[in-house]
């Protein structure tokens, strides 16, 4: 093996392809052309002398081989990683770029200002904000940290509980003055709902009550989508009635556009966390911003602190 060939460009296009399993991916990812990656995976195969990945019409797999190499270069390149946010935080700059995913609705209203300030304390640090509601295996996209609502299962993470995000039931005045105002629970079986798509079970809607008793009521309705604010504007429009996180409609209630209804009664809080790739949790940059998101989070409004 001629190690000058062992270059960490060439470690890195391997270890992406590794865990996205598409050249092609890798390629879009870095900006450079596809033969690029082909021909680091090439080079770096010559230079250890046994094949890492398989390769398939349809996907790239590693090789037993490429297995245990894989494991070594990502324990290198974190060292590297570390090595060099080390020697900047001698001059006091933490610079590098942190990749981040985020429920989408969550992110656009709350997230992005928080990254700013970030970025405001810390100028050299890049922020790479990823949003979607979708699940994402976070090694296979690079991503360092991802910010989720609801339950979580993944134990292969770190997780840090941030709080709950307080939900409470809304509606616009044109909508109830038309339809009438609930009184109680039972009383939504007559009106229009906001549904979201992506959450199981939304034909029905659980509330609890002031003394702590539980209601499950028939949610209906002729609208149903899958993305917070597309709910927030339908209910904004009068479409109905919906249930909403208080950091997605905070502003509406201020002004007037939204008005809170059931008084007393509450769908349950959904539990917001912090999930933290392993590899990544030592580096100086992350660890920024994990201490920063964790003590502004409970700024937003409806978050309660664990």
């Amino acid at each position: 093996m001629d190690r000058s060939d062992v270059t960490l460009e060439r470690m890195r296009s391997f270890i992406r392809v590794a865990e996205r399993g598409s050249l092609s991916a890798v390629a879009r990812e870095f900006g450079v052309g596809q033969s690029t990656v082909t021909r680091h995976l090439r080079e770096l195969e010559e230079a250890v002398g046994v094949p890492l990945l398989s390769r398939t019409t349809r996907r790239v797999t590693l090789t037993d081989e490429g297995s245990r190499y894989y494991a070594d270069c990502v324990q290198i390149l974190r060292l590297v990683d570390q090595a060099g946010d080390e020697a900047r935080a001698t001059r006091g700059a933490a610079a590098g770029t942190i990749r981040i995913s985020c429920t989408s609705a969550f992110g656009v209203l709350h997230v992005g200002r928080l990254i700013f300030a970030f970025q405001d304390r810390y100028p050299e640090i890049g922020i790479d904000l990823s949003l979607t509601d979708e699940y994402v295996d976070l090694v296979r996209e690079g991503v360092d940290i991802a910010l989720r609502l609801g339950p979580l299962t993944d134990s292969s993470m770190k997780l840090r509980a941030l709080g709950r995000s307080r939900r409470l039931m809304v509606a616009a005045p044109a909508y109830l003055a038309v339809r009438g105002r609930p009184a109680v629970p039972q009383d939504l079986a007559g009106h229009e709902g906001i549904r979201m798509t992506n959450i199981a079970g939304s034909d029905t809607l659980a509330l609890e009550g002031a003394d702590g008793e539980r209601h499950a009521v028939p949610f209906g309705g002729r609208f149903r989508v899958d993305h917070g604010l597309a709910a927030r504007e339908a209910l904004v429009a009068g479409r109905g009635i919906g249930p909403a996180h208080r950091w997605l409609v905070d502003d509406l209630l201020a002004d007037g556009r939204l008005e809170a209804i059931l008084p007393g009664y509450e769908p349950p809080p959904v539990p917001l966390s912090m999930l933290i790739v392993p590899e990544r949790a030592g580096i100086a940059r992350v660890r920024l911003l994990v201490d920063f998101l964790i003590d502004r989070i409970g700024g937003i409004p409806g978050i309660e602190k664990p």
